[in-house]
């Protein structure tokens, strides 16, 4: 275990209430996102939305004095109530129904749908899954699950995690299909930006290394996930579903490759020639 804090008992009663609220992602705001690719905007007002494009339009707001040390905010509806609490995004799923479409606003009904401790050569986990259910009047649109691990890490303890900057010359050559991207500096920060993400470990060099004990600068995981959506959606091919898992930490300046991985739908992204940082299965 991490620390001497028991996870267990540390969340012990939390079971907070499902919660609703609104929200939908602007064609601003997809023309932005779109120009982070380096594509002329992918989108247009009343369009069908990408599959998890959503994530840009259902954002919370936390005001400056609530946030951490970590730019985290302190307190949240779903954040469990453990002592310095470090998270990281594990995965999820979606399910689609019927597309969103840019600039329309829909309702989001959201509730704790597991809390379940883990435990790891690293210590102790508390694994959340949050369930979230998107509807326009009394249709159900689609059906998210995030998966988000917590652990308690006090500052400076380092996480042992290698920096995965050199690629080792292994890897077959990418294929016609293969979305690449090299996040720097500016593209995480534009990312944290339409995000409304706070979290110093995608931006604050010293505290990342020092604090949080990672090699580097974190791509977020969810940037990742959306390479890999990438891939079908640069071919015109429809995504109803989509299951992501995320294994390894990818760091800014690093060569990213998302490609298909068979002919079933399988997706994975990662730096070439070492184990992908994210896999995905899209039906």
């Amino acid at each position: 275990m991490i620390g001497t804090v028991d996870l267990a008992d540390a969340t012990q009663g939390w079971a907070p209430e499902p919660v609703t609220t609104t929200g939908g992602t602007s064609a601003w705001t997809v023309a932005a996102v779109s120009g982070m690719f380096d594509l002329d905007p992918v989108a247009g007002e009343g369009d069908p939305l990408p599959p998890m494009w959503h994530w840009f339009g259902f954002l919370e707001h936390p005001r400056s004095d609530e946030l951490g040390d970590d730019g985290h905010p302190l307190h949240g509806h779903f954040l469990p109530p453990i002592p310095d609490r470090r998270r990281m995004i594990a995965g999820g799923r979606l399910r689609i129904g019927e597309p969103m479409r840019v600039g329309q606003t829909y309702t989001r009904r959201s509730s704790l749908a597991s809390s379940q401790v883990k435990h790891g050569r690293s210590g102790d986990m508390l694994l959340v899954t949050v369930r979230s259910e998107f509807f326009e009047g009394d249709d159900l649109l689609a059906t998210e699950e995030s998966d988000v691990v917590y652990r308690s890490q006090p500052p400076g303890q380092a996480r042992g995690i290698p920096a995965g900057d050199a690629e080792d010359g292994q890897a077959p050559p990418p294929s016609d299909e293969a979305v690449e991207l090299t996040p720097d500096e500016r593209l995480l920060f534009r990312f944290s930006a339409l995000t409304y993400n706070t979290h110093r470990i995608h931006y604050d060099q010293p505290y990342v290394t020092g604090v949080e004990g990672y090699p580097g600068l974190v791509v977020h995981g969810p940037l990742l996930a959306l390479m890999c959506l990438e891939v079908p959606r640069r071919h015109g091919q429809p995504v109803r579903s989509v299951d992501y898992r995320l294994s390894r930490p990818a760091f800014a300046g690093t060569r990213i490759v998302a490609d298909r991985t068979d002919d079933h739908g399988g997706v994975a992204a990662g730096v070439p020639g070492r184990p992908p940082s994210i896999t995905a299965t899209l039906g």
